[in-house]
């Protein structure tokens, strides 16, 4: 927060426009733009959105998209991810102007699979196999979120499905999630959760408590993890046996996989966009495409530095300098308590693969114009439902695809 309205008192400075910042809880925007909306005091710009809340504001048409249309035309198509641009509109019309992103990635301990012989873990069978292999009683195989009532269990259960081919719909519409290719993603989730990991309902906390411990030799997690895996946020550190005498022991024997790929699918990886949106409320709407339009320019550096491991640029750069923003983001000091770049923790493969992520970023949905459906199955969460009642066993993995399928239908009647 502090940080924002420092970039937008320098807008302010520069403009003489004021600019008041409210933070809202993501789990409460939904009732809260709605109630906003019924009152007529919807903000002139929403900020840090991801895709499904964009979705869903133009669901509910509160978008002035032309307005949107009008800052990305200014800055200039060609400086944004292609990808990023396509998410984040549908049918020619431009929902919101995309800012950053994080990926979704697989984390797996290098020294261990080094010591065991085994392949770098972006394939099924990969991950199987370590999984199996590896797994003991004072190390877990892999550890994945299995909450029924998180999104970010939805988004461990994506990132492996997508590369199998598992679609939410397709383009006729048609609910997919009984597919072959979804029973065969739901049965790895059961196979590594109730066979090499660790008792218990896992969350977002969870699993990244018995990674940092030394516990696990994979976790499926946000590229926000990459600062606290090098020991640079004290209230998130690393506290395996090694990590005491070093800090970034961790991150230094961890691989990152951004693409996995199923049996019937091609490498893939989920990742979440993050935008600027200007309301249809229309009373600032000009102050608000210059305020949006200085936050993706003069202040987008400072915006991807309050936390460049989950703030990867989508905007590369300008007309006149193609790679400006990508460059610097490069030498952005990420952590809390400690700061230190990326390109001094992680290897420079890892930081391109991060750089490219956005250009290969894949989503449920969106690709057929059901980013509505996708926004309300958020509200709902039944796959996460589905992937609770799996591992808990209460169901095998072709009934947890099938109930899955069953509530997406509901939820889309509902917005018939």
């Amino acid at each position: 927060m502090q940080a924002t309205q420092k970039i937008a008192d320098e807008f302010t400075k520069s403009t003489g426009i004021p600019v008041k910042i409210v933070a809202t809880d993501e789990n409460q925007f939904s009732s809260l733009i709605t109630s906003a909306a019924a009152a007529g005091t919807l903000p002139d710009v929403v900020g840090a959105l991801p895709l499904a809340a964009v979705a869903q504001m133009a669901s509910n048409q509160l978008l002035d998209t032309d307005a949107t249309k009008a800052v990305v035309d200014q800055l200039g198509t060609g400086t944004f991810s292609a990808p990023a641009l396509q998410l984040t509109s549908q049918d020619g019309v431009q929902w919101s102007v995309p800012s950053d992103g994080w990926a979704q990635l697989l984390f797996y301990r290098k020294d261990l699979f080094q010591k065991a012989g085994l392949a770098v873990p972006d394939t099924y069978a990969a991950i199987r196999a370590a999984a199996e292999k590896l797994n003991s009683p004072q190390v877990a195989g892999a550890v994945l979120a299995t909450v029924g009532n998180d999104a970010f269990t939805q988004q461990t259960f994506e990132n492996l499905a997508l590369g199998n081919n598992c679609q939410m719909v397709d383009d006729a519409k048609s609910v997919l999630l009984d597919s072959p290719q979804c029973v065969e993603t739901f049965q790895l989730y059961s196979d590594l959760v109730k066979n090499w990991s660790v008792p218990g309902a896992q969350d977002v906390d969870t699993t990244r408590a018995t990674y940092f411990a030394g516990k696990a030799s994979m976790v499926v997690w946000s590229s926000f993890l990459l600062d606290e895996l090098a020991g640079l946020r004290n209230d998130a550190l690393p506290t395996c046996a090694e990590c005491k005498g070093d800090p970034a022991w961790l991150a230094k024997n961890t691989g990152v996989v951004t693409a996995v790929a199923g049996p019937q699918g091609k490498p893939a990886q989920f990742g979440e966009i993050t935008s600027w949106t200007i309301t249809a409320d229309g009373a600032n709407t000009d102050n608000a495409k210059r305020f949006v339009a200085y936050m993706m320019n003069e202040g987008y550096t400072d915006w991807l530095g309050i936390a460049p491991e989950g703030k990867i640029p989508v905007r590369k750069g300008t007309a006149d300098d193609a790679t400006k923003f990508t460059t610097a983001w490069n030498t952005l000091p990420a952590g809390v308590d400690t700061k230190k770049p990326l390109a001094e923790l992680y290897p420079e493969d890892v930081l391109t693969a991060l750089q490219k992520s956005p250009d290969t970023f894949q989503r449920w949905g969106f690709p057929q114009n059901q980013g509505a459906l996708v926004g309300a199955s958020l509200g709902e969460l039944p796959v996460p439902k589905a992937i609770n009642s799996l591992t808990t066993g209460e169901l095998d993995a072709q009934e947890a695809a099938q109930r899955a399928a069953e509530d997406v239908k509901t939820i889309q009647k509902s917005l018939e």
